[in-house]
This record gives structure tokens, C-alpha cells and sequence, in this order.
């Protein structure tokens, strides 16, 4: 696989080096530059690189100075590699280093990454949509220095009662579990995630009425998850159509000897 000058947004996972697509890799290996956010791209990420690949952490620029060297290393023909943690499609910022790029006819390609929230299911060997149960799963992050449209409160959503995963949001555990709490039971199962993917990687498990109390407890104030479901309680749930002999599909078309009466 080649890859031409241009910039590229490679979603790099939660930290595990394993959890990182193919093409992540190849990217990552072929690049000239590689620009990342240190504090959330742990250093295993860049070992495949070039060891001849300029390395530029990110944590402590602005758009104004990351903008420039994207242009100028492409403009000398390089292979960029804009490295953000997670899937570039969540909380990454790429929409405004996209429109920076496209104001200069920059070239540029998005690589998608496995997010936390499906690490974290991942982790504890759990699927966040159950027959009868449960059938949505809501990505969202509580209000603090960046505000939320008031559509997307965070009350709002848990009145869905859905599989909630709450990012960014440390900080404001007890707002947040006050809102969650207007609509989900107390008794709701949840999940803290630490650092999912890194060496110190920790997970707590207790339910809703506790998740302050375990934020506050663990001191964590930053890159957690929060998954809020009721699909992570030990219930016994329907299953699912897919499978069903009963249910028939294009793939699995009803026979001849389904339809036919059966003797007494």
C-alpha cells in the first residue's frame, strides 16, 4: 500500500498498539511527519514509525501553529500523519484542521480508529445492545468549559434509558450523575474506565448512585469513560431474530419443509 503527500487523520485507538486498524499502521509506518497529542497518544503508537520521521508533539500548540506545519511539510511532499486518539470521528477536533486544509486545497484522508466505548465493551465482554432490553447506544459528554446545545442535555438524553457512554466529563461526575439520575434508576449498572489501552489501564464497576463516589474515590479527573446501561446487569434477555431458526431472511429463506404442516 502506498501513500501520496497529503495529510492524514489517523485514528489510533485507545492506546493499545493492537487495537489500531492495518492501514493505521502501514500509515504510521510510511509517514514523514507525525504530529500527535502526547498526552493521550502513549509512545508504544509510534513504534512502527521511521526512525528517520520527524516527531512533533501536539499537547501544547494551538490550531494556529499546527495549521502552518501541515502545510509546509506537505507542500515539501511529505506524508503527514495527524495521529488523534480514540476514532477521529469523536471529540477530535478535525473539523476545524479539515477546514483549515481545505481553505488551502490541502490534501487530506481520515482513517477511523477503535473508540473507547468499544474497548471498554470489549473489556468486559459485554454487548451494549440486547434484544428486549436494550437497542441504542448514546455517545455524549457532560457540559463544562464547552457547553452542549440545550436539545442534547444530558437529562434529556437519559430519558431514552439507553446504553449512555459519557466521555470528557471527570470533572462534573456528581452534575452528571444528577441529571442521569432524573430519568435511570439508581440501581443501574455502570462502568468507570480509566486509560483503556494503556499500561495503568483500570475498570470499576458498581451502579449509578456511585459513580461520584468512585470518580471521587479513584481521584480521576481526566481521560475516563463512563458507561451507563442496563444492558451490564446479569439479567437473563430475549435473543435475537438473527439467529432464530424461526426467522427467515434472504440468507436463510424459509423452506418448503418449514412451511409444510407437520403430522400428528
Amino acid at each position: 500500500m502506498s501513500f501520496s503527500a497529503g495529510v492524514y487523520f489517523v485514528g489510533v485507538g485507545p492506546g493499545d498498539p493492537e487495537l489500531m486498524t492495518v492501514r493505521a499502521q502501514k500509515l504510521i509506518a510510511a509517514a514523514d511527519v507525525l504530529l500527535y497529542t502526547d498526552s493521550l497518544v502513549p509512545p508504544a503508537i509510534l513504534a512502527d514509525a521511521r526512525p528517520d520521521a520527524e516527531r512533533l508533539p501536539t499537547a501544547h500548540r494551538t490550531l494556529e501553529e499546527i495549521l502552518p506545519i501541515l502545510k509546509e511539510r506537505v507542500a515539501a511532499g511529505a506524508i503527514v500523519a495527524r495521529l488523534h486518539d480514540g476514532d477521529p470521528s469523536l471529540y477530535s477536533t478535525i473539523a476545524e484542521q479539515i477546514a483549515g486544509l481545505r481553505s488551502q486545497d490541502i490534501p487530506y484522508q481520515v482513517i477511523p480508529g477503535v473508540s473507547a466505548f468499544q474497548a471498554a465493551a470489549a473489556r468486559l465482554g459485554q454487548e451494549l445492545t440486547l434484544p428486549g432490553l436494550v437497542q441504542t447506544i448514546i455517545l455524549t459528554r457532560c457540559a463544562g468549559r464547552i457547553g452542549l446545545p440545550d436539545r442534547e442535555s444530558l437529562s434529556s438524553l437519559a430519558a431514552h434509558q439507553a446504553s449512555l457512554c459519557l466521555y470528557l466529563s471527570a470533572r462534573q461526575a456528581e452534575k452528571a450523575q444528577t441529571e442521569l439520575l432524573e430519568h435511570y434508576s439508581p440501581e443501574t449498572p455502570i462502568a468507570v474506565c480509566y486509560r483503556l489501552g494503556w499500561p495503568d489501564e483500570a475498570i470499576w464497576l458498581g451502579k449509578l448512585s456511585e459513580l461520584a463516589q468512585i470518580t471521587q474515590d479513584q481521584q480521576l479527573d481526566r481521560t475516563v469513560l463512563y458507561l451507563i446501561s442496563p444492558a451490564l446487569q446479569a439479567v437473563e434477555t430475549g435473543r435475537s431474530q438473527l439467529y432464530n431458526p424461526d426467522y427467515h431472511h434472504l440468507f436463510r429463506p424459509e423452506t418448503t419443509a418449514a412451511r409444510s404442516p407437520q403430522p400428528s
